[in-house]
């Protein structure tokens, strides 16, 4: 039998485990309750694939999404495992073969919905399976803390009601202390304290944060030329908005497509497909798109305006770079955002919930208004702990230490707040200090106000930079329908107690913002060209197995390929991401084509890295534990009533048994009948299965025909 690292080499295509992964894997072996915490891209799937293959019995993985179970069994399919979805998207028979190919142990992962585990049926099905352990992926939806809480997700602590022995792993990549507590007590984890967490800091994202000017159209193709011909995410905070900035990319000649709930089933599934198969480069999406999704080369994601959460902020951004190259986030945000956000959360009824929303709308603006290290902010804020990251944010590479006084004009403004009574929004209040005769001002008598005026001589433009700065220290905050009212530090700037400063350059509006640079180098230099061939072949070969292309071979292991450009099966098993699975399916027309991509004055590159011994694997059809079971009794020459009170499994699961082991030559078919005629049926009830066959021409459709009946009638 293959040990964990050969299973690493030969199924996954690696030669040694991310950190973290190996002892998740041991606890899982182990058949210990545990919980991790990776961030996105930390490879957290591996975590239960590789012991659900070393152990017996079935996996059984609780996701909250279809697109992502399609998007897991699509992997695990191309490595060659049996893997199956139970869900509202799979026709009736395609359900029942996935229950007959669990029952015959033919299947090692299923992924199934939260509310199927709430269906007595089901979970009585599951009963009579033998499970190797329970896999809760994005746990956090477990959490009424958590940015993500579905009602589903907090009846999961059935799973240890019904099956107290079997092991739960549950895998999130966000969860602040508070969520992961609430997590294992949810679950009823044995082992409270079984928590594994990863380090929050991802070194090949940069961050950048930037006020939003306008509608931010300019903003977004400043960036985006910089991302030519790359794939990535753009989040908005409205259908209208997703819909709007979609027509508008295309306008400009970008591949781009609009994704949010409003549209059809079969238009999200075919524009999901359209980007994880690389026919579209930008995915104009509200936050209906992306959770889950294993598409590792993604190499941007943009925030159009403030999200909700800095766990919403974090998840959508770890979306870029799962593959580990260079990618960058960029996040745009008004104070307007936070107003339209507060409305979204004053309509919650339950108050604790509704507190909860405000006080995390407060720190992600904190966030996007801060100087200070955005990888560090993160940190802090997931109870992690980092220094500086130096190179990889807006605030790091560019230091600003000059900065200005804005006591006076804090003043002013502070001031024409308490003048207007404290109820009206920036807008307005800007228009008094600058002396605007427009009708609201008018209507409201403000052009008597001693303030009316008095911040002439500063542009619009510095004013919202001076109320946006405000509102940042806290000197202001946000009320219904978007009006400024004064906190107790307000009061202390206008008595002369407390000073204002701001970032010099934030007061520059005429210069350009500087480029983020992306300092992370990828590891090899290729060619784009010979890039280009590899990623048409996988779009050919993805296209024919009607999955996504980087399930075949992700960015990262395609740029190794162009660099080394291997000529034979040994070689290509060097390249990290390809495994003895893949080699066998895939490893012929890559050769084919790396073997014309070779010049005649080719250097061979040394590999950087510890050569992957290759083990060689001969195909052995290993025979499930549940039929060995079977095949044991047989051996000792017990009855068939026996068999069934021993193993506690049904009488047509043990002739079920019988029936595999004769046709894998187990036991003589002679002996197979030995036991059928020990097996009585009634005549009567014989009879009226024959003529149902012969009126609905097979036992199957007999079966199905109950099975409706029993649903109509309610029969138990």
């Amino acid at each position: 039998m293959l040990d964990k690292h050969q299973i690493l080499q030969n199924t996954f295509g690696f030669d040694e485990f991310r950190p973290l992964q190996e002892v998740v894997v041991d606890k899982i072996l182990n058949r210990e309750d545990v919980l991790l915490i990776l961030p996105t891209g930390g490879g957290k799937s591996l975590c239960y694939q590789l012991p659900g293959l070393l152990m017996d019995g079935v996996v059984v993985v609780v996701s909250p999404l279809l697109a992502l179970m399609q998007d897991q069994v699509h992997g695990l399919t191309a490595k060659g495992i049996r893997a199956v979805m139970m869900s509202s998207l799979q026709s009736y028979e395609e359900n029942n073969q996935a229950e007959i190919g669990l029952q015959n142990g033919e299947i090692k992962f299923v992924f199934v919905a939260p509310e199927r585990l709430q269906n007595e049926y089901f979970l009585e099905f599951l009963s009579s399976l033998d499970i190797a352990f329970f896999a809760v992926d994005e746990a956090h939806c477990v959490s009424e803390w958590g940015h993500e809480f579905r009602a589903d997700y907090r009846q999961l602590g059935l799973l240890k009601t019904h099956f107290p022995e079997i092991g739960v792993a549950g895998f999130t990549a966000t969860a602040t202390t508070q969520v992961e507590k609430d997590i294992v007590h949810q679950l009823q984890f044995k082992d409270k304290n079984n928590i594994i967490r990863g380090k929050v800091f991802r070194d090949n994202l940069f961050i950048n944060v930037k006020p939003r000017q306008g509608n931010g159209h300019s903003q977004l193709m400043d960036f985006l030329q910089m991302h030519q011909n790359e794939q990535g995410i753009i989040y908005t905070l409205s259908r209208k908005n997703t819909e709007s900035l979609s027509a508008f990319l295309k306008e400009q000649g970008l591949k781009a497509r609009a994704y949010h709930a409003g549209l059809s089933t079969e238009e999200r599934h075919q524009a999901f497909n359209e980007f994880v198969n690389d026919d579209i480069d930008i995915m104009v999406a509200t936050i209906a798109f992306g959770m889950g999704i294993d598409k590792s080369n993604i190499r941007f994601v943009v925030h159009m305006s403030i999200p909700k959460t800095m766990e919403a902020y974090y998840q959508e951004m770890g979306r870029a770079g799962r593959d580990g190259l260079p990618s960058e986030v960029l996040l745009l945000y008004s104070t307007g955002d936070l107003g339209l956000l507060g409305r979204f959360i004053a309509d919650i009824e339950n108050e604790d919930y509704r507190n909860l929303a405000y006080h995390k709308l407060n720190l992600i603006k904190k966030y996007a208004f801060s100087e200070g290290c955005r990888h560090q902010a993160l940190s802090h804020y997931f109870d992690d702990e980092m220094p500086k990251c130096e190179t990889q944010c807006d605030n790091c590479l560019n230091p600003d230490v000059e900065r200005s006084d804005i006591s006076e004009q804090a003043k002013m403004f502070l001031s024409t707040v308490y003048r207007t009574d404290q109820s009206f929004g920036q807008g307005h209040i800007v228009d008094v200090l600058l002396g605007s005769k427009n009708q609201k001002v008018l209507n409201n008598a403000h052009q008597n106000l001693s303030v009316y005026g008095i911040g002439s001589a500063t542009n619009r433009v510095i004013w919202k930079i001076i109320g946006d700065r405000l509102l940042e220290i806290d000197a202001l905050i946000i009320g219904e329908f978007k009006v400024l009212k004064l906190t107790d530090f307000a009061m202390e700037i206008m008595k002369s107690k407390q000073t204002v400063d701001i970032r010099a350059s934030n007061l520059q509006t005429q210069s350009k913002a500087l480029k983020p640079k992306k300092i992370a180098k990828q590891e090899y230099e290729v060619d784009e060209e010979i890039f280009e061939k590899l990623r048409a072949l996988r779009a050919e070969i993805a296209r024919e197995e009607a999955m996504p292309a980087y399930i075949i071979f992700d960015n990262k292991t395609l740029t190794e390929m162009a660099h080394f450009l291997p000529n034979n099966e040994a070689s290509l098993l060097q390249i990290n991401g390809v495994g003895q699975i893949k080699i066998e399916k895939y490893g012929e027309r890559f050769l084919e084509l790396l073997a014309t991509l070779r010049t005649e004055d080719f250097e061979e590159p040394i590999y950087n890295s510890v050569q992957k011994p290759v083990v060689e694997i001969k195909p052995v059809k290993k025979l499930h534990a549940t039929y060995q079971a079977t095949l044991a009794l047989i051996e000792q020459n017990i009855s068939i009533e026996e068999m069934c009170q021993q193993r506690e499994l049904a009488l047509s699961t043990i002739l079920a048994h019988i029936n595999k082991l004769a046709e894998e030559g187990k036991i003589e078919h002679t002996k197979r009948q030995q036991f059928f005629d020990t097996v009585v049926m009634d005549e009567k009830v014989k009879n009226w299965i024959l003529q149902g066959i012969e009126q609905l021409g097979s036992v199957d459709e007999v079966h199905h025909q109950l099975s409706i009946f029993k649903q109509l009638n309610q029969i138990q």
